[in-house]
């Protein structure tokens, strides 16, 4: 058998932070789809991967030499509903690899079976999530944005029952780590300072390994994961994402978007749009996101006081100071963000009302999120028409773009620094809703994996504008809108 490098920090710390158990096997498992460019960064044999051998692997059904298979526990607020007990309860962690360039990541498969946290729970993933997950995070790779990773998919065999009866899959999932918000909470919540410690120390080393040496490990970490927070988030808004599911269990200490599952970008704008199908409130509508990570840092924080100082009133003044620090953080990344989608060379105070002028436009003309960024860049750009014979500013949209032609003049960026900027910020290809769910639809019931294959080598390059795919790009018709996106795990 082929072999993966592991190297297993994680594991070396003390159970309290995992159970020990090894993923269930599958009836029948075979391929779906294995990522080359990744396995090779990660040191593993993408042929090896695709093999019989490597499919049983991510299948669950061989545990390979050097594996640690456990399941972490956590916590979370779950729609603002503290729930003191979660943990990987549909997923294992095979274990860990180093890169040639020094970096760590977790491969964990997801849908693997039952563990100690799955409350009841199969443990196992219908092949839909898996699909979705798959295209989603490597389209949020193509598109600059931190995100776990998809090694590979397999399918089971076996019937995962939801509503009904769907075909099962399991994913090999790569992250920098998969620990969360939830697991200082874990902890906290049990008054556990030496775990709290002990896990400090190790995401500082892990992924702050620069503030590792802080005279106040605790501060210097809450600090790290706001900036890292702060910049993710904007990333989000800058692109229409919805995330969904914005529990602290689903927030990744190390700056990483995790669970694509109740997820989307938008199609038409709207600041209050939501697509979770149990997301009843709007907790988590676009509009919300900045001021809901807010909240969530807010619990990290919150988590860390013992830590942060042995006097409560000197602990809370530090936590308090570090969580405020998150708005102004969040606010310079966003501008930055539609600096570049604007074309500027900076937002400035002057620009607020050109900007927010814009979205009130798109929101009043259910203009598609994507595609009028697009459109701007191929207005900015002079010399391109990609998208002009099917998408448009409608009548409404004129004074503004005069206003928005009049501010470039004034702005010192080149021509070509600016359509470049522009073009890179604003893509032309995102994981639209109709488009996944066509992908899922195949899979799912037809074991056709053509589409899933063909989304997933277009979200690979989303900026440049390529016609013999511009069905990929074209917003829903009507009956093929997607007006819920569900877990399903």
């Amino acid at each position: 058998m082929a072999s993966i490098p592991f190297d297993n920090s994680f594991a070396r710390l003390s159970d309290t932070f995992y159970t020990r158990l090894d993923p269930t096997p599958v009836a029948k498992p075979g391929p779906i789809a294995v990522n080359d460019a990744l396995a090779a960064e990660l040191g593993i044999d993408a042929g090896w991967l695709a093999s019989e051998e490597g499919t049983a692997v991510i299948a669950g059904n061989v545990v390979p030499t050097g594996a640690e298979p456990l399941a972490a526990v956590y916590a979370g607020h779950q729609f603002g509903n503290y729930n003191p007990q979660l943990g990987d309860g549909r997923a294992v962690l095979l274990g860990e690899v180093v890169t040639k360039s020094g970096q760590r990541f977790d491969i964990q498969l997801k849908g693997s079976g039952r563990t100690p946290y799955s409350r009841g729970g199969d443990g196992r993933s219908p092949m839909g999530p898996v699909i979705r997950e798959y295209l989603l995070s490597e389209a949020f790779h193509a598109l600059g944005v931190p995100a776990t990773r998809a090694l590979a998919a397999v399918s089971t065999g076996e019937d995962v029952f939801r509503e009904s009866a769907s075909p099962g899959a399991v994913m090999a999932r790569v992250a920098s780590s998969h620990i969360r918000i939830g697991t200082f909470q874990f902890f906290a919540a049990r008054g556990d300072q030496e775990a709290l410690q002990t896990l400090t120390g190790y995401c500082l080393d892990r992924h702050f390994p620069a503030q590792a040496g802080a005279p106040n490990a605790a501060l210097a970490l809450l600090d790290a994961v706001i900036a890292s927070q702060a910049e993710l988030v904007a990333k989000w808004m800058c692109l229409g994402f919805i995330h969904g599911v914005m529990n602290t269990d689903n927030m990744l200490i190390c700056g990483e978007t995790i669970d694509f599952g109740p997820c989307a970008f938008m199609d038409e704008f709207h600041p209050g749009k939501v697509f979770s199908s149990i997301d009843q409130g709007g907790r988590y509508a676009y509009a919300n996101q900045p001021a809901i990570a807010h909240w969530n840092l807010a619990c990290l924080a919150q988590s860390l006081l013992p830590l942060l100082h042995p006097e409560q009133d000197e602990a809370v003044a530090l936590a308090q100071a570090a969580v405020d620090s998150f708005p102004v953080q969040y606010q310079a990344a966003h501008h930055r963000g539609m600096a570049n989608k604007f074309g500027l060379m900076e937002i400035s105070d002057h620009d607020n009302k050109l900007v927010e002028d814009f979205f009130e436009l798109l929101t009043n003309e259910k203009a598609d999120f994507t595609l009028a960024f697009r459109r701007l860049y191929e207005i900015a750009a002079e010399d391109t028409s990609e998208i002009s014979e099917w998408f448009e500013f409608s009548a409404a949209f004129e004074l503004w773009l005069a206003q928005w032609r009049r501010r470039l003049k004034e702005d010192p960026l080149t021509p070509e620094t600016r359509a470049e900027r522009m073009r890179l910020a604003n893509p032309v290809f995102v994981p639209r809703n109709h488009r996944v769910e066509e992908a899922i639809r195949a899979a799912e019931d037809e074991k056709d994996f053509r589409p899933f294959r063909a989304l997933l080598a277009c979200l690979a390059d989303p900026f440049t504008w390529r016609a013999e795919q511009a069905h990929y790009a074209q917003p829903p018709l009507p009956q093929e809108i997607v007006q819920q996106t569900f877990c399903g795990t």
